[in-house]
């Protein structure tokens, strides 16, 4: 029981696991390197970014999703920790990093998908016209909560490759479960569900399409799965199931699924040789 909240807490707090001063909207100038953040704009949905460009005017792009923190007053901060995270694991130094604050609070789990695909719009269509650069290949990454957004981009948009380190949940029908008998403490996610759908036993199928389980096919781009085989229980009761499924799949762009042993949840930030498949994913497209 312990290890299971461990699990839990692990997945809310990568985000805020180091703080960083938040920085200023600022106008963009010239060729020059610069940090801001930005509120930007697609169709009718609107989502603040974190920009890290370096000096130049044309760039490949590594756009970054932060993980769970269940509020939106916390999810700018987040941003700019996931930035970083991301960041100190890239070799390139050429890179722009568009790390994306999509929202969290008062959604159902999967609504905001919507969000981080109005930030990787702007970004192809929208984003050199705005920032006065030429914009080259797009990658995504995520961890946790953002490799489930950036799995589930790869169901909607192309990209030149996405990588997804413990991406989820996999299962919100046994994560919910868990709850409803007490086994775990209750938590935002679960219960926005429940007032919505019902408990998993009334309507299970409900919580399974917002499952990442849901989505294993129809992959647009080449994807890197990242998982440490000592993450949570929650995390590691679906994964082999989930690692079957996204290397069956038989309509999908390349698949690879790396996985670490003796390390957990962020294994991709504290292992050498993911960071090394990390590199080597980007390097070969």
């Amino acid at each position: 029981m312990q290890k299971i909240i461990l699990g839990i807490f692990l997945l809310l707090v990568f985000s805020t696991a180091c703080k960083k001063k938040i920085g200023p909207v600022q106008t963009p100038v010239n060729d020059s390197a610069y940090l801001i953040t930005k509120t930007i704009a697609n169709d009718s949905l609107s989502v603040d970014v974190v920009i890290d460009k370096p000096k130049g005017t044309s760039f490949d792009v590594l756009m970054v999703f932060h993980g769970t923190v269940t509020y939106d007053s916390l999810i700018l901060e987040a941003a700019y920790n996931t930035l970083d995270g991301f960041k100190r694991i890239l070799d390139r130094k050429d890179m722009m990093i568009v790390s994306v604050a999509y929202p969290e609070e008062n959604l159902l789990f999967g609504d905001n998908v919507k969000h981080a695909e109005a930030a990787l719009l702007w970004v192809k269509n929208k984003a050199a016209a705005e920032l006065g650069l030429q914009i080259n290949k797009v990658f995504l990454a995520g961890h946790s909560q953002g490799g489930y957004v950036v799995t589930r981009l790869n169901t909607l948009q192309e990209t030149n490759g996405v990588i997804a380190n413990a991406p989820g949940p996999l299962n919100l029908v046994f994560r919910c479960q868990l709850e409803e008998e007490g086994k775990i403490a209750n938590g935002v996610v679960c219960n926005l569900l429940k007032t919505k759908y019902g408990t998993t036993t009334v309507n299970p199928e409900a919580y399974q399409a917002r499952s990442l389980l849901k989505f294993t096919n129809s992959y647009k781009s080449d994807i890197l799965f990242v998982q440490g085989l000592d993450d949570s229980p929650i995390q590691m009761t679906s994964w082999p199931l989930f690692k079957q499924k996204v290397t069956d799949c038989t309509d999908c762009k390349k698949v690879q699924v790396y996985e670490v042993a003796g390390f957990g949840h962020q294994s991709l930030f504290e292992n050498a040789d993911a960071k090394v498949e990390f590199n080597r994913f980007i390097a070969e497209r």
